[in-house]
């Protein structure tokens, strides 16, 4: 089980120094874009190292955009605005999001204020206390809907962790805190935000990560955006996470065992029907024939497939990065400007 880390705690101890990157995407949620900026504001005025506050507008239709733009001028440049040219979905946004930020320890949340900004300084402390590559929140008393939200997540869970071998309550969770040199050697692409424990433990041992309690408030502004069509999504974007945690630097050990499996098949077919064949049967009509011949094929084919999936890796790998967004007048800053420093 999954180290799981409990209050109370000494937020007076002093830390290892460092800077943080609080990374927040949002979609259509104008009502909540200024609330968010001011709460994360509030509950990190005193945070006794630099940070900044990174908020990534995922190219939405409504006033968003303005709101933040508005509430960012009256607190301060630690906060830092991203507009995405389009709706590329969150696990884009929150890669955006991270690519931007500076700090050595980055905390993603999300837009909803569902999550208490004021747990930000406790996840990181214990990160950094005890050494962990990544710290994420368990929404012990969830305040959602039991129909739609909270039974969905309860199996959605259960069968990520039977997957990933990942024996966390709650990876759904999006506050989280993570150790910025190990969450920069993953990249998110697809859906594949809700499983960053899983890609991060092909970089560093899940002994390494934790999970601790956090505060959960019910919504009280805008409409949510997930609904049971997230929990299929969730069962296709495990079918993927499957295959890439086990197959996907070595393609080539999928569609080589798999056509090894269905050419052996053809050949046991084809032996048994030669073997009717010295014994005087006639096998020129038998359906079985065809199917001993085309599976023969198939499994050559594969084999084939699975070289190819190899020399494209390999030159994956050896392109370099590729970015599953694109976003609008975004300025880099220097390493020393436009932090937040405890007053």
């Amino acid at each position: 089980m999954a180290e799981l880390l409990n209050w109370p705690i000494k937020l007076e101890d002093q830390l290892i120094v460092h800077t943080l990157s609080v990374v927040v995407p949002m979609f259509n949620e104008e009502e909540l874009a200024s609330d968010l900026i001011h709460a994360v504001q509030e509950a990190l005025s005193s945070y006794p190292h630099p940070w900044e506050l990174i908020v990534v507008d995922d190219g939405s239709s409504d006033g968003t955009w303005q709101q933040l733009n508005l509430a960012a001028q009256t607190v301060g440049p630690h906060i830092r605005l991203i507009k995405l040219l389009r709706n590329f979905k969150q696990t884009a946004a929150m890669q955006a999001g991270i690519d931007a930020a500076r700090g050595d320890v980055i905390v993603t949340m999300d837009g909803d204020l569902q999550n208490d900004p004021k747990d930000i300084p406790a996840l990181v402390h214990h990160l950094l206390s005890c050494d962990m590559d990544m710290v994420a929140g368990w929404r012990r008393n969830r305040q959602d809907g039991l129909w739609l939200r909270k039974i969905p997540s309860k199996l959605a869970n259960r069968l990520i962790r039977n997957v990933s071998g990942l024996n966390f309550q709650d990876l759904g969770c999006s506050l989280k805190a993570f150790r910025a040199t190990v969450l920069r050697k993953i990249r998110l692409y697809g859906e594949m935000h809700r499983f960053i424990p899983a890609w991060l433990a092909t970089v560093t041992s899940p002994h390494r990560m934790a999970e601790m309690p956090v505060a959960h408030f019910p919504r009280t502004k805008g409409q949510s955006k997930y609904g049971l069509s997230r929990t299929f999504r969730v069962l296709l974007d495990l079918l993927s996470i499957h295959y890439f945690l086990r197959f996907g630097s070595r393609p080539g050990h999928f569609f080589g065992g798999l056509g090894s499996l269905v050419t052996g098949i053809g050949l046991l077919i084809l032996t048994y029907l030669g073997v009717l064949k010295i014994l005087g049967e006639s096998i020129g009509n038998r359906p079985l024939m065809f199917l001993g011949f085309f599976a023969i094929v198939s499994g050559i084919q594969l084999l084939t497939t699975g070289v190819i999936a190899e020399i494209l890796m390999r030159t994956y790998y050896d392109a370099g990065k590729f970015n599953s967004y694109h976003s609008l007048n975004f300025k880099p800053v220097n390493a020393s400007e436009a932090w937040h420093v405890g007053d």
